[in-house]
């Protein structure tokens, strides 16, 4: 019997997981003509976690997800779906959500990938919404999982991308509410202009060339992501608050109403512009970019995660989630604790 449309989806458990490895900005300093102090004022970043050779996307959403099912409380054989999103998959394909699916044990359940990249944890969760929503699912494991430091360019051509990645993941187990109560998932918002690709992407490789891999692509550093940093700057600073605002007056809310905001982390000096673009006090931006980096699609998900074992976020908060990233793509969600 398919569910109510007023059934909200609830967050049941989370979990999060970086590698061991980390990588100071002193360590980038012998690698690349960069400072500490340089990163620390354009970025906000002491640190990020770097996966050693041999360990991939999927390995860290497998260990993100072990923790949001352990946290939940839940047997893994009752999922329904996995939503995974990375915009570094293992490989060129498959995704990622079909080796979760494997090296979790779970049996024949569908494997959606999600290729929003710094928006994708909030796609996704829009994605895995609508499932529950309709009754379609009544468990699914949401993932966002990201290894970065394999492709970046580690000299002073690539240094202004370089310093800014950390690899990581983070998952949530999600339900339909079972309470009747006003817990969940309020609403999730998603926004794109396709006329900015260029300014933030990976141009390489494309089917468009034939062949695919070129000697010369690699020589040339077209593998390599690149980014426009000052339309990015200017856009995610208007875009996100944007997007909290429209799911702020699609339920009736007001800023004021926000305990609690996670923005992608990015870069700290974007997370404090959205905070003072939406009047929203700094204290209740949750920002861990310092100790991470930006995880891309797992940023949002192990913000949301520290956040909520930190007993920082709590039964009954609002929580606003925003995030901004290549496409352009930009969203937000809303979701009552």
């Amino acid at each position: 019997m398919k569910a109510e449309m007023s059934t909200r989806t609830v967050v049941a458990g989370t979990g999060h997981y970086v590698p061991p490895r980390v990588v100071t900005n002193r360590d980038l300093e012998k690698l690349m003509d960069t400072s500490d102090e340089w990163i620390r004022e354009r970025s906000g970043i002491l640190e990020r976690h770097h996966v050693d050779d041999g360990v991939g996307t999927s390995d860290l959403a497998v260990e993100a997800a072990r923790r949001a099912i352990a946290d939940a409380g839940i047997d893994p054989a009752t999922i329904d779906l996995i939503v995974a999103a990375t915009l570094s998959p293992d490989h060129y394909f498959p995704g990622i959500g079909v080796q979760v699916q494997a090296k979790l044990g779970l049996g024949p359940i569908g494997a959606i990938d999600v290729r929003n990249q710094c928006s994708g944890f909030i796609y996704a969760l829009s994605v895995a919404d609508q499932y529950i929503r309709a009754g379609t699912c009544k468990r699914v494991l949401l993932v966002a999982a990201e290894v970065q430091s394999s492709n970046l360019d580690f000299s002073d051509r690539g240094r202004d991308m370089s310093v800014l990645f950390g690899d990581g993941a983070g998952a949530v187990v999600l339900e339909p509410n079972e309470d009747g109560g006003g817990r969940g998932v309020l609403s999730t918002h998603l926004f794109a202009d396709g006329n900015f690709v260029p300014q933030l992407w990976m141009e390489k490789p494309s089917p468009r060339d034939r062949p695919t891999f070129q000697t010369a692509f690699f020589d040339e550093g077209r593998f390599f992501p690149k980014m426009d940093g000052r339309q990015v700057f200017v856009n995610a600073c208007q875009r996100m608050p944007e997007a909290v605002r429209a799911a702020l007056a699609a339920n009736g809310l007001a800023i004021e109403d926000v305990d609690h905001l996670i923005p992608h982390q990015a870069n700290d000096r974007i997370s404090l512009m959205v905070a003072k673009g939406l009047r929203i006090p700094v204290e209740k931006v949750v920002r861990n970019i310092d100790r991470f980096g930006n995880t891309t699609a797992a940023s949002i998900p192990i913000a949301l995660d520290e956040a909520v074992k930190a007993g920082r976020i709590r039964p009954g908060d609002l929580v606003a989630l925003t995030a901004f990233g290549s496409g352009f793509t930009w969203a937000a969600a809303l979701i009552r604790w």
